[in-house]
């Protein structure tokens, strides 16, 4: 059985999570892919303790970030998430674990609303949000050119109560 931890993220994390955001983005999950140039411009995007991080037998596996849509103080209530989890680790509960903890989290914090943005031809991760909870509240229509297609990006939501 396999012991999955879930807590924030640590700086001794950093590398892990670079590593971990460069081999998995690709164009039919992300418009673009992230590309991080060294492990100081992460931390100052992705300080310690900004991200949920699961481990397996001390190796980062996955991650769900929260950032403020925008830097209104109007809109402080809402979070957008990101989350991935390496490909080797999916279909294991450990998504599902990511997203529990950053409700409690945003909970914990006041907060009102989650929110995301995900790929129309992601079809997989759409289906998986539906099952965390999320709604969709909206499509950006041919948002993306991505591999000479144009991409539709939906938003999605979840009230936290």
């Amino acid at each position: 059985m396999v012991v999955i931890e879930i807590r924030l993220s640590k700086k001794n994390d950093f590398e892990q999570l670079i590593d971990l955001d460069h081999r998995i983005w690709s164009p039919n999950i992300t418009p673009g892919t992230i590309k991080w140039n060294s492990v100081n411009e992460f931390a100052i995007r992705n300080p310690e303790g900004s991200q949920v991080v699961a481990l397996v037998d001390g190796e980062v596996v996955g991650y769900l970030g929260f950032q403020s849509p925008t830097p209104l103080g109007t809109n402080q209530h809402v979070k957008e998430i990101d989350i991935a989890v390496d490909p080797r680790f999916q279909a294991r509960g450990i998504g599902k674990q990511l997203i529990e903890k950053g409700k409690t989290i945003a909970k914990e914090k006041g907060l009102r609303k989650l929110s995301l943005r995900v790929l129309a031809t992601n079809k997989g991760a759409i289906e998986f949000y539906k099952k965390c909870g999320f709604i969709e509240q909206g499509k950006l229509i041919n948002e993306f050119l991505i591999g000479g297609k144009y991409v539709d990006d939906y938003l999605m939501y979840m009230l936290l109560n």
